[in-house]
């Protein structure tokens, strides 16, 4: 943890479902994640363990401030998943998926998401994930700016390959850019 933010996660639970629903309808996220209702679906199907997908919340001082979860790609190297993203194939089955979004819009551009995303690495690599890769759409230059600044590069193998998401991978040894 740092003394700016003081990041700690919790696993999402029934009781931030509302909170959640409520971050997911907000214009900023809404611009890059699907209808709220469909994906608090997905969410309590990772809470109630129909999907291996682990959610958080993202806590600063203690306070909710953004959603975070990890997503195996071994389980998505399947028919179904890899016809519509090919470039699932030629990624390690040990690799782990992050996907993050900060809650309140008035809290976007502050550091609040590269640190929290630095963070999240830090406690996958203790828990032993040494592949991690993040998929922004590229359009996305906040998130893009965010994953660069925690650590993250683009994947030259799969430049061009992967349709809507920009495959950037987390580079353990490099100084991340203030």
């Amino acid at each position: 943890m740092t003394a700016d933010h003081q990041i700690s996660f919790t696993p999402v639970a029934p009781e931030h479902y509302a909170l959640l629903r409520t971050w997911l309808a907000r214009p900023h996220m809404r611009e890059w994640w699907g209808d709220p209702d469909t994906e608090l679906g997905y969410i309590r199907d990772m809470v109630e363990g129909r999907d291996t997908t682990c959610p958080f919340i993202i806590l600063s001082a203690g306070k909710p401030v953004g959603y975070i979860q990890y997503w195996f790609i071994g389980h998505h190297q399947n028919q179904d998943w890899i016809k519509d993203h090919p470039w699932l194939a030629e990624l390690s089955s040990e690799t782990v998926g992050v996907d993050l979004s900060i809650g309140d819009a008035d809290k976007l551009s502050r550091g609040l998401g590269s640190e929290a995303l630095g963070e999240f690495v830090a406690m996958l690599r203790a828990e032993g994930h040494q592949n991690i890769i993040i998929d922004p759409d590229p359009n996305n230059a906040r998130a893009v700016r965010a994953y660069t600044k925690a650590g993250f590069r683009p994947l030259p193998a799969l430049i061009g390959k992967s349709g809507d998401a920009l495959i950037m991978q987390h580079h353990a040894n490099m100084e991340t850019a203030a």
